[in-house]
């Protein structure tokens, strides 16, 4: 069904203005239109179903992050660059995946490419159950599959793209925030609860281990189902917004905006960590503080049982992120976000540089004194990724809306215009900075197997100096390029 307003009656939604319908004439700028209109009702609606097929991609995304942990017990016997190799590959397609799906918003419709980007998930999920209940299944099979779970983070960027749009500039931190933070989640969700459907255990030892044994299998099966009511879900209570269409040619021509590539080159420090920190945890955890013999007993700390916490602060921080952004300021929030997130990672250090090589169950046993220290300083780090998660997406429209309106006058046609042009503009951004950013996913992971060094406690070591100074590099270009007095930006507050 599509329904259509007049240009002279866009301070109102009309009331049949459902799930499932085009909308023509949308002003979320126009405060009456908002406020009053039905305006900000029909956003909040579409960003609630937004919100449920963006976590339900995000917990796909990361199922190797805790399933190539649990792969020893089915009998695939891989070594740590492998599992570490598993963990990565998702985040490199995903991230990759991102610019397409970008495009897919203007290009079919938010609600559309919803319900599309959803049915996709069956997908992998089908694949894993199939692979992981074959213990002849070959590394290269696990490999090919780990990269359909890709699909999931493609959906981030479309989400971002489309909410994007339906929310005035004044809301869309807080709204992004949730948004993002929603779909975050999916992955200390998935973190969480696959241990306990698999029947591994969970909630700190809480839950027990199934006498019959981990059934990887089952957690495939559920998210396919998932997957398959969030499409419907989204077919029949979501919109499209026809002027959110645009060309591949107007969204491509983004990329060449200097503060696309400069966002981009930020949000690697902000989502990259959060994503890529997510997906090595539950691997650092138990190759640092845990060890298991030939009989499968274990020593020291169990993964399973704390994975999740790390994904679940950031994701809860990320909407506070874009909140305090809204108030005092993106770029504000964002270079104290870096500086702290390199404060932790030294945290991090000092506590990895305390252990013990943990190759026996002496050494797993004496190691877990420290442990306490380490998952404080790791989830500081969560934490901070969260902010700035929220923040960095605060900046974005405002940024490309402070480059839109200089020069124009207010109240006139051409800010109206140009304002809408900077809506269009900043989801096409923000679709952008989320593929580059996603990257982090694929690197982090990467240095921690770093299969060109022999010691894989020096590699992980080396790899959060390198983190450290990555977070005060982005803390220098922020305040250069987005804070220096005298520059738009800067008094913007963006």
């Amino acid at each position: 069904m599509t329904l259509t307003q007049s240009p002279g009656a866009r301070s109102t939604v009309p009331a049949a203005m459902k799930g499932g319908t085009t909308i023509h004439d949308w002003h979320p700028e126009d405060d009456e239109f908002w406020e009053r209109g039905g305006g900000k009702q029909v956003a909040r609606r579409n960003l609630v179903w937004s919100i449920l097929a963006e976590h339900i991609g995000f917990s796909v995304w990361l199922f190797w992050s805790m399933s190539a942990a649990m792969l020893a017990k089915l009998g695939f016997d891989f070594t740590v660059e492998q599992l570490f190799v598993l963990v990565a590959v998702p985040s490199a397609v995903g991230s990759f995946l991102r610019l397409p799906y970008t495009f897919a918003v203007p290009i079919f419709g938010g609600r559309n490419w919803t319900v599309i980007s959803a049915l996709l998930l069956v997908v992998p999920t089908l694949l894993f159950s199939f692979a992981v209940a074959n213990p002849e299944t070959p590394y290269w099979a696990f490999l090919l599959i780990a990269a359909t779970a890709g699909f999931g983070g493609g959906n981030f960027a479309s989400s971002m793209a489309n909410i994007n749009a339906f929310y005035p500039t004044k809301a869309k931190g807080l709204a992004l925030g949730l948004n993002a933070a929603g779909g975050n989640i999916g992955v200390a969700v998935l973190q969480l609860g696959l241990p306990i459907v698999v029947g591994a255990g969970g909630l700190f030892g809480l839950i027990k281990a199934s006498e019959g044994g981990t059934h990887l299998d089952r957690v495939g099966y559920l998210y396919a189902a998932l997957s398959v009511g969030a499409a419907v879900l989204a077919y029949f209570l979501m919109n499209n917004l026809a002027d959110q269409k645009s060309s591949v040619a107007e969204t491509a021509a983004v990329v060449k905006n200097k503060h696309t590539k400069i966002m981009s080159f930020l949000y690697i420090g902000t989502f990259g960590s959060f994503i890529g920190y997510s997906g090595a945890f539950p691997l650092l955890i138990k190759i640092n503080f845990s060890f298991t013999d030939a009989e499968g007993v274990l020593t020291g700390i169990n993964f399973a049982y704390f994975a999740f916490l790390g994904a679940g602060i950031g994701s809860l921080t990320r909407p506070f992120g874009g909140w305090l952004a809204d108030r005092i300021g993106g770029a504000k929030v964002t270079l104290a976000v870096f500086l702290l997130q390199a404060l932790g990672t030294v945290g991090i250090l000092l506590t990895l540089l305390a252990l013990e090589p943990a190759t026996s169950p002496e050494a797993a046993e004496a190691n877990k004194s420290v442990f306490v220290w380490f998952l404080l300083a790791f989830m500081f780090v969560f934490a901070m990724t969260g902010l700035g998660n929220g923040s960095t997406y605060k900046m974005i429209p405002a940024i490309f809306k402070t480059e839109a309106v200089n020069g124009t006058a207010g109240g006139s046609p051409e800010l109206f215009a140009a304002l809408k042009k900077a809506t269009v503009n900043s989801s096409a951004a923000v679709g952008i900075i989320s593929a580059v950013g996603a990257f982090g996913g694929f690197l982090i992971p990467m240095m921690f197997g770093a299969p060109w060094i022999d010691n894989k406690f020096d590699a992980v070591i080396n790899a959060f100096w390198i983190f450290t100074a990555f977070y005060l590099v982005c803390a220098a270009i922020t305040f250069r390029v987005y804070m220096r007095k005298g520059t738009a930006m800067a008094e913007a507050n963006v």
